[in-house]
């Protein structure tokens, strides 16, 4: 069947990262896939066996998604946004999937209503309507006000044939973090974990400790502190994975101790977190499952910026496993974090965490389940 996932991501890549997990489970199992991205384009990312469509792209001002920038760092006009909807509108009639997925809308990226709207109004009106889908995370952004999930309930009653929520219910539901109404509920289908295949577990092991904080500003504030950490914790040596152009590099570089190596993203960044010796992180999605898989030590430092609380409740739900610590960031300093991590050396490693981590694959025999019954009905 043909697919099409559309997701924008504002602010870090991890919105964008699990819809490619996503795509590849339907390439793995024989299915046609388009990913069209509305965010700054991620080279690294594995795109291998699926189409990669780019609009023109976005980003946030900061924690403030009721700004939206162009790559360029100005405020989009509506031209810049005209071009945007006129691409996706023109994808949607021309490929006519049998699957659209939206990416967290409409329980998030209110800003781009009017978008995504025009996309869901026009593939409604297809000669062949595809099959509708919202795929969200675990955790989503608890709403500020009531009207923000009477919205969500709306576009879902009108639009969609089911939500994808990407979550092992045993270990967290959706009810956490969103007010589940009556109208919503029937529509969940929790898939598990989205997370690729587990990493080689027979990485050899070194007494490194692994510091990522993605590709933007937000990470600053770790890699300060962790500069610190290793100057107190010399007998380690550190890794710092920063995202970004490489002038960001040479600035962390200039930085940090000599028992830092400073170096990009790599491709084999889940078989480095199996043989460190403790992770230093931020508690995005994706990257707290890296953890889980990996059985890896960690100090989750959640990111709270502008009120976010989504990585501060993941990581509060983390933080009962053993060898798992949570620093916040207004208690976040050098001396914290290297506590936290010498915290970690007294107690016994995780064995890495195999249950409810196929959420791609689960989600693509939802997906092809939920098409048979389509067609049954008509």
């Amino acid at each position: 069947m043909e697919v099409t996932i559309v997701v924008t991501h504002l602010l870090g890549t991890g919105h964008l990262a699990r819809a490619l997990t996503l795509g590849r489970a339907f390439v793995a199992a024989g299915d046609t896939v388009t990913v069209i991205s509305g965010g700054k384009p991620v080279p690294h990312f594995d795109s291998a066996g699926l189409t990669l469509v780019h609009l023109p792209p976005l980003q946030s001002n900061g924690t403030d998604f009721s700004t939206l920038l162009t790559d360029a760092g100005e405020v989009a006009d509506d031209a810049y946004l005209a071009a945007r909807q006129a691409t996706l509108l023109d994808h949607i009639v021309q490929q006519s999937p049998d699957v659209l997925i939206t990416e967290l809308f409409p329980f998030g990226r209110r800003t781009l209503k009017a978008e995504f709207q025009a996309l869901l109004e026009a593939a409604d009106g297809l000669p062949s309507r595809p099959l509708i889908l919202s795929s969200i995370r675990d955790i989503l952004a608890p709403p500020s006000k009531p009207a923000k999930v009477t919205f969500a309930d709306q576009f879902v009653d009108r639009f969609y044939d089911a939500v994808l929520v990407h979550s092992d219910p045993e270990v967290v539901t959706l009810d956490a973090s969103w007010p589940v109404s009556e109208r919503l509920r029937p529509k969940l289908r929790y898939t598990g974990f989205v997370a690729p295949g587990a990493p080689d577990m027979i990485a050899p092991r070194h007494s490194e400790i692994l510091v990522s904080a993605g590709g933007g500003d937000v990470g600053d504030k770790v890699f300060e502190a962790a500069c610190e950490a290793a100057k107190l914790n010399a007998d380690h040596s550190w890794r710092f994975l920063v995202g970004g152009d490489d002038a960001r590099r040479t600035f962390w570089a200039n930085r940090a101790p000599a028992n830092v190596v400073v170096e990009g993203p790599r491709p084999d960044f889940r078989e480095l977190l199996v043989g460190a010796t403790a992770s230093v992180s931020m508690c995005g999605y994706n990257t707290a499952l890296d953890v889980l898989q990996t059985g890896v030590p960690a100090v989750f430092v959640p990111f709270d910026d502008g009120g976010e609380v989504e990585q501060g409740l993941r990581a509060d739900a983390l933080a009962t496993l053993p060898a798992v610590s949570v620093v916040r960031q207004a208690n976040l300093s050098g001396p914290t974090l290297a506590d936290a991590i010498g915290k970690l050396a007294q107690q016994e490693r995780r064995s890495p965490r195999t249950t409810g981590m196929t959420g791609a694959k689960t989600s693509v025999e939802i997906v092809h389940g939920l098409l048979v019954e389509a067609s049954h009905a008509n």
